[in-house]
């Protein structure tokens, strides 16, 4: 299977490339990335667990599910269809805000995401694909803010950074 690119970006956004996956998370170089917030009408959160095959972060916990936007694909578009082809389930998604990280590896690779955060709201049970998840749970906004501080060897690097912004982007606006 051919690797993906991932789409190079400015600080503004603006697409200046492609490169192979892979070799922007060695050389830790800007790209485009979405995560998608889950919530149900208990205001719990949807986590997955990493399947235990994952090339990095295998079994860690992290948001309901995150990726890279092909090129020619909207944020929406890339965020439905990612989370249909992990948790196997549709439903309306709204872009919060993005912002920029950068999150080392203990394996070398580096995430430096332009990361564009959606959220959507979903009640029933996922169908997982097995080949990206291994499990799933829902739980508690603050539960996991609580959990995260007290076991953060639990949780992917990333989704430390993301989940304080979303957490915060919460606290702060109505959604």
């Amino acid at each position: 299977m051919k690797e993906e690119n991932v789409i190079l970006v400015n600080q503004n956004d603006e697409q200046i490339g492609l490169m192979p996956k892979l070799e922007a998370h060695e050389k830790a170089i800007l790209h485009r990335a979405f995560s998608v917030f889950i919530l149900n009408d208990k205001n719990e959160l949807m986590l997955q667990q990493r399947a235990n095959q994952k090339y990095h972060s295998p079994l860690l916990w992290t948001n309901t599910c995150c990726s890279h936007q092909r090129e020619g694909e909207s944020n929406i578009e890339a965020g439905s269809r990612r989370l249909y082809e992990e948790m196997g389930f549709e439903t309306e998604l709204k872009e919060l805000f993005h912002f920029i990280y950068k999150a080392p590896f203990d394996n070398g690779l580096t995430e430096h995401e332009l990361d564009h955060v959606m959220i959507g709201y979903y009640n029933d049970d996922p169908e997982i694909n097995t080949e990206e998840v291994e499990d799933w749970k829902w739980m508690k906004i603050e539960d996991v803010k609580v959990d995260m501080e007290i076991h953060p060897e639990l949780y992917t690097v990333w989704f430390k950074i993301i989940f304080d912004e979303f957490y915060h982007f919460l606290e702060e606006h109505k959604v």
